[in-house]
């Protein structure tokens, strides 16, 4: 018998593309809580951590600003997406097919690719930024790289991303589990290991209670002032800013991807795993961190990148971290973009459209310019896209209850739902406007045009068709593709004498990675600056340990 390629290895990876998911392959909370974490603690939060500091974030505004928005954006998941993805069991890409029609499908899953191609570039470049520390590159903070060296690692980082994204949904979250509780681990390392000399620049002699953390904050790090005097990031931008975040996953329901594999639709609160540990403490670590690298280099903090940040700080750790971090965000973008192309590639498979997707965006991380515009690309891309959310959010919840025909547009053979397309386009154009003429910032452009697509869509679908019964005998999602898939095998969960020694020792390395940057807040900063290489050694070797460890636990448990 012959041997299969890997690409007919890969193809055999088929994910429900075009029909719903069985019972069969649902999955329990574990898996979306690990992917969940190692998804939202990743990469761009050392980029976001410090860009509140450098546009004068306050304490008040760090603190409670950021609490507000992650909630919004857990309700948003929890109410909006997760209840469709559950009753359809379909990716966004596939059900907008039924209600757009296959030329909205196109339109929509081009956009959607190219963007997140360039979101999971941005992930790559993060990763690439520590990778580039071993061999003296640089920091690359332009646009632009200019060390042709930086782009052969690029190249290098994104064959691994490339790999992972194809082996798969279940590939990715297992990936995810291992790294989440280290990768939040090290975050907090970094602030902690920044605190005495910080708690020195800002005139006390140590840490020792919450109110000395406090003033530290207030006086060194959140100030409330930028470093060019410019007028300063607010309250509510900062608050809107961790909503709209992730605009394109949960209010355009992107994320649909992964919550059709939920057994409940309650499964949505599990992004508080991601948005609390990620989306708020580690922004505010990675902003310690980044206020403490800066001090022990003595150089301006926009001048440095999340690789120098976290070295600086926690050292060959911090650098691990980073490349983590980087994969464990871009893969799951990268799988989405991949299954974004699939849905307009029908003779392709999702496996051999996610490689195509990862040549381009690796292609896109060799120009780093997450480090100048990150906020307003993720502020620009999730508008973009939020209005498909809210036509299927219209079509799927509202049309039934307005007494207007679901999935009319296909019903009546039309190739492209021009009420949609209008409604979408229409709602941008105006948002955009009201951003240019200076009346809404970008980060609050969302809910106006939200609410302006569904009813404009609604409005024109009215008088388009939509008016217009079904035809007889019409049920169901119109256009599943059924491919009979064989039932998943029976997984079964394994206690083995090696998995319980390294799931102990595992969580031994994972209290000595908190415990050993714990140590530093006793000692002034002279002396912890001087004790930093042994702890930044110790911190390494606890690294290694729980990683070996740590895969080790999960491969003989689930695997």
């Amino acid at each position: 018998m012959p041997t299969p390629s890997a690409a007919e290895h890969f193809d055999a990876l088929y994910e429900f593309d075009r029909e719903p998911v069985t019972e069969d392959r649902l999955v329990g909370p574990g898996y979306f809580a690990g992917s969940l974490a190692g998804e939202h603690v990743a990469a761009t939060e050392f980029v976001i951590g410090v860009m509140f500091v450098n546009w004068g974030a306050s304490v008040r505004d760090m603190f409670v600003g950021l609490a507000i928005g992650n909630a919004l954006a857990v309700l948003t998941w929890t109410l909006l997406c997760a209840p469709i993805a559950v009753r359809t069991r379909l990716t966004l890409y596939w059900y907008l097919r039924s209600i757009g029609g296959p030329w909205l499908t196109v339109i929509y899953n081009l956009l959607n690719a190219v963007l997140f191609c360039i979101l999971a570039g941005c992930m790559i470049t993060v990763s690439a930024s520590a990778v580039r520390i071993p061999f003296g590159i640089a920091p690359q903070v332009h646009w632009y790289p200019d060390d042709i060296r930086f782009v052969l690692v690029v190249l290098a980082v994104g064959a691994v991303v490339v790999g992972l994204a194809m082996a798969g949904f279940k590939k990715l979250a297992a990936f995810a589990s291992v790294c989440a509780p280290w990768m939040f681990l090290m975050f907090i390392a970094g602030a902690i290991v920044a605190l005495p000399g910080l708690a020195q620049q800002a005139g006390l002699a140590g840490v020792s209670s919450v109110s000395d953390f406090f003033t530290i904050a207030e006086r060194v790090v959140w100030t409330g002032r930028t470093p060019d005097g410019s007028a300063p990031m607010g309250f509510w931008k900062i608050a809107a800013f961790a909503w709209i975040c992730n605009l394109a996953m949960h209010g355009g329901l992107s994320d649909m991807a992964l919550f059709r594999y939920a057994r409940r639709s309650s499964y949505g609160l599990l992004t508080a795993v991601g948005m609390f540990l990620g989306h708020y403490l580690a922004w505010i670590c990675a902003g310690m961190m980044g206020a403490g690298a800066a001090l022990l280099l003595q150089q301006a903090l926009a001048t440095l990148d999340s690789g120098a940040v976290a070295f600086a700080t926690i050292g060959w750790s911090g650098i691990i971290a980073v490349i983590v971090a980087g994969w464990t965000t871009s893969n799951p973008t990268l799988y989405r973009a991949g299954l974004a192309l699939q849905a307009i590639t029908p003779n392709w498979s999702r496996t051999r459209v996610t490689l195509l997707a990862g040549v381009a965006t690796t292609a896109i991380a060799c120009f780093p310019f997450v480090f100048t515009r990150l906020l307003d690309f993720v502020g620009l891309y999730g508008l973009l896209l939020a209005p498909a959310g809210a036509i299927v959010l219209a079509e799927h919840w509202m049309f039934p209850r307005l007494g207007l025909t679901q999935y009319w547009a296909h019903h009546q053979g039309k190739a492209l739902n021009w009420p949609a397309l209008v409604a979408w386009v229409g709602s941008i154009a105006v948002g955009l406007g009201l951003e240019r003429a200076g009346v809404l910032h970008l980060f609050f452009l969302f809910v106006p045009v939200y609410l302006l697509t569904i009813v404009s869509y609604i409005a024109l679908a009215s008088v388009a068709g939509a008016r217009v019964p079904a035809p007889a005998g019409a049920s169901g999602i119109p256009g599943i593709e059924r491919r009979g898939m064989a039932p998943a095998p029976v997984s079964v969960r394994r206690n083995s004498p090696v998995g319980t020694i390294a799931g102990a020792v595992a969580a031994a390395a994972l209290m000595a990675c908190l415990w050993l940057p714990l140590r530093m807040l006793a000692l002034d900063a002279t002396t912890a600056a001087a004790g930093l290489p042994a702890m930044q050694a110790a911190l390494l070797l606890a690294t290694v340990v729980y990683l070996v460890a740590g895969t080790t636990f999960y491969l003989s448990r689930y695997e």
